[in-house]
């Protein structure tokens, strides 16, 4: 049986301006773009990694 894969939800909170660029190029990156959109994303090392570059900005829900 095939294991199911790990997803998190991931909303944005707050607004990327007065940050950093790549901050915001990171927001998109993930599908984000605008306060209080959600998108899932597979939970992998690369996509916890863009989420640690921008923990200050979104929540992240576990599925």
């Amino acid at each position: 049986m095939a294991e199911a894969k790990k997803t998190l939800r991931v909303t944005q909170v707050k607004s990327s301006i007065g940050y950093n660029k790549d901050q915001g190029a990171t927001l998109r990156a993930l599908g984000l773009g605008k306060i209080g959109r959600s998108v899932e994303q597979v939970d992998n090392d690369s996509v916890r990694g863009m989420l640690f570059k921008v923990k200050h900005l979104v929540k992240v829900e576990e599925i």
